[in-house]
């Protein structure tokens, strides 16, 4: 009698295993089949990844409850909690499909009981958010609550005209173009999850462990060796995975031990790991599926999304790999060949050509004229095909069904960081407090472009704090955007320079999540890493500027060639002297004057002038011929 609760328990859970794997399949398959042949209409189609994303996460959440090592009253009644908030929100998503329904085809008002439905569903996916996400996402929805409710109390600029509940709920809840069904909802659906997907079966297929491989290969012959092989990984994996944190633990629990070996601090290894996994981000193709909403919400094609921000991120890239260099000099590492890591075997070389032609299948599909979403459709397809090659793929096929299911519990858990994202769109959207807030920047920037952009760069980094990537970068082009549209920027610039600091502000203390998870990989300070990171990083805080100045390095955006050729040789120039002055060393130890002169010399290499940056390049170009000529002998001779 004493044991059947257990095994009841034992059978119950994997009941709940097996209903979440279903549903999540499902998804999938839906999100894969809906993508490339359409199937629903807009309200039905909403509301049911809704539903299909709160039952996996919310039911997946129970499992873990039951699961757990410790039983109590509070843990039943969690359990309960749980099982009431998601009868609750699907009867207010269902209260959403009828209302809807019949807004289509006449006029409604809204009810009083329409209004519960709405805040119960508000409250239902703002506590979801909270255990999914973390309490960054859910204050800033909270304080975006509070003020459409109250707002109207507020003194000065802050007041709005005020808004009645129904009224709040019509336009967070009962609307198809703001609100947690609105417009932002039908581009994730339609576009992103198809790539989230993608990314996820793509590790599942082997690339992974392949591309890391490679990436030691290619830089075996470097003095950082497995630090520039993580950076090599990391802008491959980091591309496809949309997510600083997955990046991180899918190559940095390998490249991060094999940083340490080599002689890098702990600190180092897991920086250099945040660095580049958050880099990732900003590398097309995909650049996390950011670039596909950064297409739509800006109307501008793709393939000219990812042409502009090549350049800024091949920038990047090479800003790390001069660190990792100066830092290797600095700590006396020298380039030694491990040719177990480097052996390439038929199996990897098959691997290579299933990513490569995945990656193609998008490129060339959009060239084609079809619209991204087809492009990770046919991108998915052919990697379904290719698949075949893996021998663990042909002996199990499950194994891409389990691919299909994580990606589509990857798929849930952003509809509800969407779903938090569209009630704060809905909020500045009703209130007009974005309109506000930028001419808030302007009067902070005191007319001056460089000042507005400083400011617009702080308001953007603490708004991403915390945050993944896409949400990063959906709140802050929705508040910022206008703000630094009215600097008389391109519309494309704005949303390259907000979606760089939504990426870095990963990196950016105190909260700096990228290096606080890579830290305990390397087993060393999380807040001594995210310094760290900040340093190594820096270029990224700085491109931004670059490009906003000087759009033609975004190759789509007013291209000059004479600007072109002026403005790469100073960049790069300006890379090397801001890593190299940060780290203090470059050859031999930099004292103060000339670690000070170096930045100096690096800023001016950037200014708008020609009679100063041109002055500039110049002394740069004497800095580097003293310490790659003379400096050497100096070293030499205080050896001897």
């Amino acid at each position: 009698m004493t044991e059947k609760p257990a095994i009841t328990e034992t059978n119950g859970t994997k009941i709940l295993e097996f209903l979440v794997a279903a549903i999540a399949l499902l998804f999938a398959l839906q999100t894969i089949y809906a993508t490339g042949f359409g199937l629903f209409y807009p309200i039905e189609q909403r509301a049911g990844v809704y539903v299909a994303s709160a039952l996996i996460v919310i039911l997946g959440g129970i499992i873990q409850l039951s699961t757990g090592p410790e039983k109590s009253s509070f843990t039943k009644f969690q359990i309960l909690l749980d099982i009431a908030m998601l009868v609750g929100l699907v009867w207010s998503i269902q209260r959403y499909m009828m209302v809807m329904t019949v807004m289509a085809e006449d006029i409604y008002e809204i009810e009083t009981v329409d209004t519960i439905a709405a805040f119960i569903g508000i409250i239902v996916f703002l506590e979801i958010t909270r255990r999914v996400w973390g309490r960054t996402l859910f204050i800033c929805c909270l304080i975006c609550l509070a003020y459409i409710l109250i707002g109207k109390d507020l003194p000065g600029f802050l007041a709005h005209s005020g808004f009645s509940l129904d009224q709040v709920a019509e336009n967070l809840w009962f609307n198809l173009n703001k609100g947690v069904f609105g417009t932002i909802t039908n581009i994730v659906i339609n576009i992103v999850l198809i790539f989230v997907v993608f990314g996820v079966l793509l590790e599942t297929t082997g690339a992974g462990e392949t591309l890391i491989k490679y990436a030691f290969r290619v830089t075996k012959r470097t003095r950082g060796g497995p630090a520039h092989a993580a950076i090599v990984a990391s802008s491959l994996f980091g591309t496809m995975s949309g997510s600083p944190v997955a990046n991180i633990v899918g190559t940095g629990t390998f490249t991060i031990p094999m940083i340490k070996k080599r002689g890098f601090s702990p600190a180092f290894a897991a920086g250099i790991e945040a660095t580049a996994s958050c880099g990732g981000q900003i590398m097309p193709p995909i650049m996390g599926a950011a670039a596909l909403v950064m297409a739509d919400l800006a109307g501008i094609p793709y393939l000219f999304v990812i042409a502009a921000a090549l350049l800024p991120a091949i920038f990047y890239y090479i800003s790390l790999f001069f660190s990792v260099t100066v830092e290797a000099r600095k700590q006396g590492i020298e380039p030694e060949i491990d040719e177990s890591l480097m052996i390439i075997t038929k199996q990897d070389k098959l691997n290579a050509i299933m990513f490569a032609t995945a990656i193609g299948a998008v490129v060339i599909s959009l060239l084609l004229g079809f619209s991204p979403a087809m492009a990770g459709f046919f991108a998915l397809c052919t990697l379904g095909v290719t698949s075949v090659v893996n021998p663990m793929i042909r002996k199990d096929p499950s194994i891409l069904v389990k691919g299909l299911i994580k990606g589509a519990i990857n798929c849930a858990e952003l509809m509800i960081s969407v779903a938090a994202i569209e009630i704060i769109v809905g909020v500045l959207d009703t209130t007009g407090v974005g309109l506000k807030f930028a001419g808030l920047v302007e009067h902070l920037g005191a007319g001056s472009l460089f000042l507005s952009l400083l400011v617009a760069m702080a308001g953007a980094l603490v708004l991403g704090m915390g945050m993944p990537t896409l949400p990063a970068y959906l709140i802050i082009i929705l508040i910022m955007g206008p703000a630094i549209k009215l600097l008389g920027l391109s519309t494309l610039v704005v949303h390259l320079f907000v979606f760089y600091y939504g990426v870095a502000s990963s990196l950016t203390p105190p909260v700096a999540i990228a290096a606080f998870v890579a830290a305990p990989i390397a087993g060393a300070n999380p807040f001594m890493t995210a310094l760290m990171a900040l340093r190594i990083g820096a270029v990224k805080f700085i491109i931004p500027f670059v490009f906003a100045y000087y759009p033609t390095l975004l190759l789509v955006e007013q291209f000059d060639l004479a600007t072109f050729f002026s403005i790469v040789p100073r960049l790069l120039m300006a890379i090397y002297l801001i890593s190299s002055a940060l780290s203090a060393f470059d050859r031999v130890r930099l004292d103060w004057i000339s670690l000070g002169l170096r930045l100096v010399v690096a800023i001016a290499l950037l200014l708008t002038s020609w009679q100063i940056h041109w002055a500039a390049f110049l002394v740069g170009a004497t800095i580097l011929y003293h310490h790659w000529k003379v400096a050497p002998d100096k070293e030499t001779a205080a050896l001897a």
